[in-house]
């Protein structure tokens, strides 16, 4: 389980917890961190892709060490696999994933439990969402809220229907769909899998995705729901991707920050 952080204080508590503490950002100096800032990387846009720089990176020159059939997995900081024997306990060593559970057995990849986007409070939807709402009417009521509204609202009207543009063939159509009908979508661009050719075939078409996307948008951003534009869209498309291609279980992720554990 690789657990990424952008904290440097907290690589023992990340150790403790039997994961592989990975670094990112320029506040990392203790040299133990597994670091996405030699061999083959685009280290120079975590600002705006957030934990993919790291999944590149791994991609580039991890991957192919990996042996077959062995359950890979990534987490952050602040969001982990929850491990259901403990989930009443309040210590992160207790709550965290540590051992493959026997539901797994007949699935190939794990993903996130769904974030319903239908209940987004009325005071967020005024102070973000009025041009949204304007161009998409029917989100006044909760069954008219879907993947594409939430992001609109969020991260820039309009943008998720240009970023979809710039999609293959095999996946622009079907992507659309996917984001226009749910109402939910997988949270925490977070997967584990024991299939190092799903995720190949992963990292290649979300790479070369928002390697499109950066030509459109660029990196000239303001505000967190901008910055990382890459990382956001990265989330919704993991979603739908796997969902299509694999055979997958949707497993509870819990928050728990651990820059506030003593």
């Amino acid at each position: 389980m690789y657990c990424v952080s952008i904290h440097d204080d907290i690589y023992n508590k990340i150790l403790k917890l039997g994961y592989l503490p990975v670094g990112l950002g320029n506040n990392i100096n203790k040299k133990n961190w597994i670091t996405d800032k030699f061999g083959d990387n685009i280290s120079h846009k975590n600002k705006f892709y957030g934990e993919y720089t790291f999944h590149y990176f791994f991609w580039k020159n991890i991957i192919h060490k990996i042996p077959n059939d062995e359950w890979i997995g990534f987490c952050g900081y602040r969001r982990f696999w929850l491990n259901k024997s403990n989930k009443n306990s309040k210590n992160i060593n207790d709550l965290a994933l540590s051992n493959i559970p026997s539901e797994w057995k007949n699935y190939e990849t794990i993903i996130g439990d769904q974030i319903n986007i239908q209940n987004v409070p009325w005071i967020k939807i005024i102070k973000y969402g009025k041009i949204s709402i304007l161009t998409n009417p029917k989100a006044i009521f909760k069954s008219g809220r879907n993947i594409k509204f939430h992001f609109d609202m969020f991260h820039g009207n309009g943008i998720l229907d240009k970023a979809i543009d710039q999609l293959d063939v095999d996946n622009k159509s079907d992507f659309k769909d996917f984001v226009y009908s749910k109402k939910s979508f997988n949270q925490g661009n977070m997967f584990i899998t024991r299939s190092k050719d799903i995720m190949n075939k992963y990292y290649s078409t979300i790479f070369q995705w928002l390697e499109k996307c950066e030509k459109v948008f660029g990196f000239d951003h303001e505000g967190y729901g901008k910055v990382r534009i890459y990382s956001f869209l990265a989330e919704r498309f993991l979603s739908y991707w796997f969902q299509k291609n694999t055979k997958y279980l949707e497993w509870p992720v819990i928050f728990y920050d651990l820059k506030n554990e003593s």
